[in-house]
Formats: C-alpha cells, structure tokens, sequence
C-alpha cells in the first residue's frame, strides 16, 4: 500500500526555495514557520533526496571493500524513534557517519547496483536500508516498501525540487503544503519547488486538478496553502 504523501515545503513568492538567498533577509529569517507547521501536519516519514540529504552527512567516504558479499536484503535497525529520516540515494554516495537525524532514524533507498563495501559503511553506522530498484530508482516501489517494512503510512516530501519533481511526475504525491514567505530571489536557475534534470525536463506531470483545502496567514505576512492533488 503506498502511504500518503504530503510535499511539505516553503518558498519565496517567486516559487524558490535556496532561503540564503532570499530578499528582505529579515523575512527570510521567518524560516522557523516551517518547521513548525512540519509538526503539525504529523508523519512517520519525512523524505529528501540525495543532495539534500548530503548535507546532514559527518564523514566523507566509507571503506572502498568489504569483508564478505551483503545480500541485497532489507536491513532494518531497532530503534527508538517515532518518526524516520528517509533518504534517496540511488547510486550509494553518501556517507553518514551517524544514525539519525534530530533523532528521527536515517532509511536510505538505495538500487541494487550500490556496491557491498557502501553496505557495510551502512551497516557500520547502524543505518536502515531498503532497495528500489535495479539500477534507477523506482519510487512507488520505495513507498511501498517503507509502508510494508516500516509501517509507514503518511509521507512529508521536503525536497531538493529534483526530488520533489520526480515525485509529482510519477503521479505519487497526494497534497501539497506551500508556505509562501514574504520574499523574492528573481534569479534565473534558482532552485524551485518542483525541478528537474535537463534529462526530465520535457516530462509532464499527470495532476489533473488542484483542490484548495486550506488558506492560512501567518506570522510577517507568511501564507501557509495547502491543495488537494488529483
């Protein structure tokens, strides 16, 4: 069963998402609204992609081999956390060296082509992981396979626009929450909301509608959008 998958992101009036860049910085600086409103919308999962989940990384690279060949298996670390940290990284190129974030347990997704030695750092750390995919990732089955192996039933998508566009054009993401600050970048190329690579940019995403559930003004002038996506 594929959980429910709320986009959960907040942006600049001009729909970029880079909050360093953001003008008045005094605005920008209203960025503790999300985080908030993160917990309020309630998930056991929240995703990211791979660059953004880069940034949480603590060490720069695992041990180039292994001892033994790892199966490739789920591998699911007991916990005490609540909510899971979940991370795309098809290709196995991070290196963790840690097990959570904010204490929420780190899943990465991974294809079946990451090496034994990537595993093992993995394991190393006590990380969770789970396989989608041969080669490319294969995104309904990641979500369904943290549903059947994790329990996993509601999503927040918090991107990377890569991320987050390649679930909207797969036709997996349920509703959007869009918090709006009083801002703007204005620079061609800026990272958005919803992205793609040069290689998916003529792709079109299957939303048929959009259903305005909630309207909410926030604190300076922030305004929290949540839709229906059909």
């Amino acid at each position: 069963m594929k959980p429910h998958v709320i986009c959960h992101m907040a942006s600049s009036v001009d729909g970029r998402i880079t909050s360093g860049r953001w003008r008045p910085e005094r605005a920008a600086a209203l960025t503790s609204l999300y985080e908030q409103l993160h917990d309020k919308l309630g998930c056991d999962a929240w995703l990211v992609g791979r660059v953004t989940g880069q940034a949480f990384a603590k060490t720069k690279a695992y041990p180039q081999a292994a001892a033994q060949p790892i199966p490739r298996d789920s591998h699911v670390v007991a916990h005490d956390g609540k909510t899971y940290a979940v991370v795309l990284d098809a290709d196995g190129r991070i290196a963790w060296g840690r097990r959570d974030i904010g204490g929420d347990p780190i899943v990465v997704i991974l294809t079946q082509k990451v090496s034994d030695a990537h595993l093992a750092g993995l394991r190393g750390d006590g990380i969770s992981y789970v396989f989608a995919g041969e080669r490319s990732l294969d995104l309904a089955a990641a979500l369904e396979t943290l549903n059947r192996t994790l329990g996993v039933k509601r999503v927040l998508l918090e991107g990377g626009g890569v991320a987050n566009g390649a679930f909207l054009r797969a036709g997996l993401v349920d509703e959007l929450s869009l918090v709006i600050y009083p801002t703007v970048d204005g620079a061609k190329g800026a990272n958005s909301v919803f992205d793609s690579t040069d290689a998916e940019a003529g792709a079109v995403s299957p939303v048929h509608a959009m259903r305005l559930e909630h309207c909410e003004t926030l604190e300076g002038g922030a305004v929290w959008l949540r839709y229906a996506m059909q």
